[in-house]
């Protein structure tokens, strides 16, 4: 196979296993940290080279399940007030927060066939009854069954 129809391929992998190609998902966490993709790799616990061919499509996934926990936990941190001002300080405590950590990947750290009450509160933290509920409305043409989990979402205590 030519070298642009693997990369082509390695990319629509990615969109489906990642849900968008990982070179957009680097290049966001680059910038919200200012830091090279060397200085990222180091702190996701990948070599500059493998996440560079990860970026560019001519590798299609990570294979290290903690590293691609890092990349989740990091854009996590984004999201956090501390991280969201931008201060040098608070980037840099993010990232080596992060560089330290030992994620693990189980199945006892995510939610497993049926357990969705588990994932009631955390939706609970990003949107109150009222919105889970509208949200549902308005994904239920397209999304039946998501539309469903956002509503029980709603309705829970």
């Amino acid at each position: 196979m030519e070298d642009h129809k693997i990369v082509q391929r390695n990319l629509a992998l990615q969109r489906e296993w990642y849900g968008e190609p990982l070179g957009d998902r680097v290049r966001r966490l680059v910038v919200a940290f200012n830091v090279s993709q060397a200085q990222l790799a180091d702190v996701l616990g990948i070599s500059a080279p493998m996440l560079s061919q990860v970026m560019s499509g001519r590798r299609a996934k990570i294979g290290n399940p903690a590293v691609l926990a890092r990349m989740i936990m990091l854009e996590r941190k984004v999201l956090t007030p501390d991280v969201a001002t931008g201060a040098p300080e608070a980037l840099q405590r993010a990232l080596d927060d992060v560089r330290e950590s030992k994620p693990t990947v189980s199945r006892d750290s995510l939610p497993v066939n049926g357990d969705e009450a588990a994932i009631f509160p955390v939706l609970r933290n990003v949107a109150d009854r009222a919105e889970l509920i509208q949200a549902a409305d308005m994904l239920h043409e397209d999304f039946p069954q998501i539309a469903e989990l956002l509503r029980r979402a709603g309705r829970s205590r």
